[in-house]
């Protein structure tokens, strides 16, 4: 779907075509949005005790693409220019080239498939997936519910105050380097340290890791309250925030995995990137009417509330994982 996508894309680019170039970019949100199953799919044979650092590693992946990526512009400009090609598609060759090789990766490395290897191996209760999929998980699941709502809410939290930042550093005469820097930095914490909470996850604890998640987050929220108007606790708080979206991401993803028999995974782990997808959506679109209505300060305070959410929530699966002990 993704090489589908830039090929739309550069065809819309040749043709002008506004609605083409739709297309093609829905395309490759979709082909991402498939990609970032992955991670879900390092856990099928990994040992529960290795769970979390087995998936926080494929999150930390995107880190080699996060910083890769950005320096191939004036490369792929230049190959651009050298096939007749319009200003901006040269990128999405090497996108292409990029996504054949992992395609390849999949399709040629992936063998047996690791799901139905575990299947075979005895780890699931039934024969076959509930009839209801995800939704039906959440419904009868509570640890599977808790598990959902940690990456959701945590998710929208990130987006929220990430997305309004640059709107509010350049509204205070920031210069574009120092907004630049500070995303990089914030994507920095999201992706770099992602082993770091793997190995927590596993040696400390999923719950334990999430509200360790929680209190990174409140710590940067809270910097965003006292420290609007300075650009360096800014920095240092979207740096934080990264850091929180990471350990309860990592932590909450391997919760998603092991709330639920393993042919019931796949359905309640993409139910939970749909969740989790559409929550950072929401927190986007509210975040901008909270900012203009109190400010970037107002904005943290507003989703310290979620924070409170989702810390309440892990804190009943911590009781409740030490109660089945």
């Amino acid at each position: 779907m993704a090489i589908l996508g830039a090929s739309v894309i550069i065809t819309a680019a040749v043709l002008g075509s506004l609605p083409l170039l739709l297309l093609g970019m829905g395309l490759q949100g979709a082909g991402i949005a498939l990609n970032l199953q992955s991670r879900f799919a390092a856990t099928d044979l990994a040992p529960q005790k290795t769970r979390a650092r087995d998936l926080s590693l494929i999150v930390w992946s995107t880190t080699l693409g996060s910083v890769v990526g950005p320096n191939l512009f004036e490369p792929s400009e230049l190959l651009g220019r050298a096939l007749g090609l319009p200003q901006f598609t040269g990128g999405f060759l090497i996108a292409m080239a990029a996504q054949v090789l992992g395609a390849a990766v999949y399709f040629l490395g992936l063998r047996p498939d690791p799901l139905k290897l575990a299947l075979a191996r005895g780890a699931a209760i039934k024969n076959k997936p509930g009839p209801a999929g995800g939704f039906g998980s959440l419904r009868s699941v509570p640890a599977a519910r808790r598990a959902v709502l940690i990456v959701a809410l945590s998710h929208a939290v990130m987006v929220a105050v990430m997305s309004m930042t640059p709107v509010h550093l350049t509204s205070h005469g920031a210069a574009l380097s120092l907004v630049g820097l500070t995303i990089s930095l914030h994507v920095a914490g999201m992706y770099a340290l992602s082993p770091v909470f793997g190995w927590l996850a596993d040696k400390m604890g999923r719950a334990q890791t999430v509200l360790l998640g929680q209190a990174i987050f409140a710590v940067a929220l809270l910097l965003t309250f006292l420290g609007a108007e300075n650009q360096t606790l800014v920095l240092t708080a979207l740096i934080l925030l990264g850091l929180g979206w990471s350990a309860s991401t990592v932590a909450g993803s391997t919760m998603v995995t092991e709330s639920v028999p393993v042919q019931d995974r796949p359905g309640l782990q993409g139910t939970s990137d749909l969740v989790m997808n559409l929550c950072g959506a929401l927190g986007g679109a509210m975040a901008g009417p909270i900012l203009a209505l109190v400010g970037f300060s107002g904005l943290g305070l507003v989703f310290l509330a979620a924070v409170l959410v989702v810390t309440v929530v892990a804190a009943k699966t911590l009781r409740a994982t030490r109660a089945a002990i």
